[in-house]
């Protein structure tokens, strides 16, 4: 398989690639407010000619690639949300929308997505095959791969890839590992309920704050005393919070944090060790303690067939194909991979920052290397599921 695009049309694609994604920086919208974002996605691959296939969304995009020859359907993801953070970056095509950035390049995935499904529309007579196109909305509220899925959008698909930009790598490099890649990203809150009473006399009262204390240092002896140490996992409680003024013992204190896990018996063991030591340590000062849950979703766990793939097409690019490293950070692409085989890799963008920094910014040079990448991938895995199913492959450019 040769490279998808040709030399002599790479400048121009990549200063297309850098105006969209500088349109889209400028101009951020939070999850499932897309609707500017969504309007523009859909009025570039209409101009392109790629057909657009309407599902109950509220936000967000699904278009299709191929398909004229029959053959498997395999799907791209790419997310379009941006997070509430104000931008300090001072990029000249910085966010025009005060408290509400890019910081995490959803702008940058959907770039290229774009430039993927156009380069693909170029041969589209060739595919035998149909490549569907999710622009997924809400990746950062966990909650738009679900919607995709409800919808419908997923029926039919044999396997799906999505990718992530990864500051800490060089450009030219690409992050590929089978198994476990992102976390489950739960999150807790506990509520503390003690006695009230005049700072001078404690012994009257039942102190939330030092209960709360108590159990946010017992929390951390479940991931030590609780969990192998072969296995990754992380309790961070964020946020306390209690009383209203200096000489008063409060009533309440609370508590909010995350776990974050990559096996799923241990992130259960977890949950249920976490509930125990809050209700035992609660007892033992003879206060009252509820935790409420807000599950995440799963860990991201890579199929090992579609990962071979993927590190196939970055050799034959001649990127640099590295095993990537596992992150706590969590990724609802987790959700397609509970139905289908999925892969998700992390493309190198040499970034300033890490996700989630308002001053978060990333080389542009590796805008082309990413559509060259993710669609030459996208046509090996669609030759897979052919194969897998007896079907003719499809033409390799």
């Amino acid at each position: 398989m040769t490279k998808s695009t040709s030399l002599s049309s790479a400048k121009v694609f990549s200063n297309w690639l850098s105006d969209i994604r500088r349109e889209l920086h400028r101009y951020p919208e939070l999850s499932d407010e897309e609707f500017e974002t969504t309007a523009k996605i859909r009025k570039w691959l209409e101009n392109a000619g790629i057909r657009i296939v309407d599902y109950s969304l509220h936000t967000g995009v699904i278009a299709e690639v191929g398909g004229l020859n029959g053959g498997s359907i395999i799907a791209l993801r790419a997310d379009i949300d941006a997070l509430p953070i104000q931008e300090s970056s001072g990029l000249s095509f910085a966010s025009v929308s005060p408290g509400k950035m890019h910081a995490c390049g959803h702008d940058y995935h959907t770039a290229v997505l774009i430039g993927t499904a156009i380069l693909l529309k170029e041969h589209e007579e060739k595919l035998n095959g149909t490549i569907r196109l999710i622009f997924q909305p809400a990746e950062e509220k966990a909650t738009g791969a679900r919607e995709v899925i409800n919808s419908g959008a997923l029926e039919g698909v044999t396997s799906i890839l999505g990718f992530h930009n990864k500051p800490d790598y060089p450009v030219g490099t690409v992050g590929i590992k089978g198994g476990a890649l992102m976390a489950a990203p739960d999150r807790f809150s506990v509520d503390i309920e003690g006695k009230g009473t005049h700072a001078a006399v404690p012994e009257s009262g039942i102190d939330p704050i030092n209960v709360a204390s108590h159990i946010v240092t017992a929390l951390q002896s479940i991931v030590t005393r609780n969990v192998s140490a072969l296995d990754h996992a992380v309790i961070s409680v964020t946020k306390f919070q209690s009383g209203t003024t200096w000489n008063v013992i409060p009533d309440r204190a609370y508590l909010e944090g995350t776990i974050r896990t990559f096996d799923e018996v241990v992130r259960r063991h977890i949950i249920e060790r976490f509930d125990q030591v809050v209700e035992g340590v609660a007892t033992s000062f003879n206060a009252k303690a509820s935790v409420h849950w807000i599950e995440g979703p799963p860990a991201v766990h890579n199929d090992d067939e579609l990962a071979e793939l993927a590190w196939q097409e970055a050799e034959e690019l001649g990127l640099i194909p590295i095993i990537a490293t596992p992150s706590l950070a969590g990724e609802d692409f987790s959700e397609y991979q509970q139905k289908i085989p999925g892969l998700f890799v992390f493309i190198g963008t040499a970034g300033n920052h890490e996700w989630h920094h308002p001053a978060f910014d990333l080389d542009e040079r590796s805008l082309p290397i990413a559509v060259d990448f993710i669609a030459g991938t996208a046509k090996r895995m669609l030759l897979h599921a052919n194969n897998k199913i007896g079907s003719v492959g499809f033409y390799n450019i």
